[in-house]
């Protein structure tokens, strides 16, 4: 399923985080993303290693929640992070590496999304965590 994530989300490069999605339900949303060489600039965290930072999954966990969202029409309008709750790191993502994401919708309504998800490279779990995002406008 291939859609333009930028008519989805008011992101932009560099912080646009999601590469597809690639399911979509009222229950669920999968997506992906790769971090690929051009996302360099997200280094600096972890030199020797490599890692994307944690925080940066989360908010790629969360930008593909909101796709989904807009894809649904369940919300209309621009939605901001407010609260992130429960989040527990596994194991570390490197760049290259396929993070698929997979969202499970809380609360949808014209006002508040409530979501969680658990990320995962190759079926092993890195990551799970909950948030909440707010209409803004």
């Amino acid at each position: 399923m291939v859609q333009n994530i930028e008519n989805l989300i008011p992101h932009r490069p560099p912080f646009l985080f999601v590469d597809e999605i690639l399911s979509y339900t009222k229950e669920e949303i999968i997506g992906t993303k790769t971090f690929a060489e051009k996302d360099n600039w997200l280094k600096g965290s972890f030199t020797d290693f490599e890692f994307i930072p944690g925080t940066i999954l989360i908010e790629a966990m969360a930008q593909c929640g909101g796709a989904g969202v807009k894809l649904l029409g369940v919300a209309d309008g621009v939605f901001g992070l407010v609260s992130i709750e429960n989040a527990e790191f596994y194991s570390g993502a490197k760049f290259g590496d396929e993070i698929k994401f997979v969202v499970e919708n809380i609360r949808l309504s014209e006002k508040i999304i409530k979501q969680q998800g658990t990320a995962y490279i190759d079926n092993k779990p890195i990551l799970k965590a909950g948030w909440m995002c707010v209409k803004i406008s």
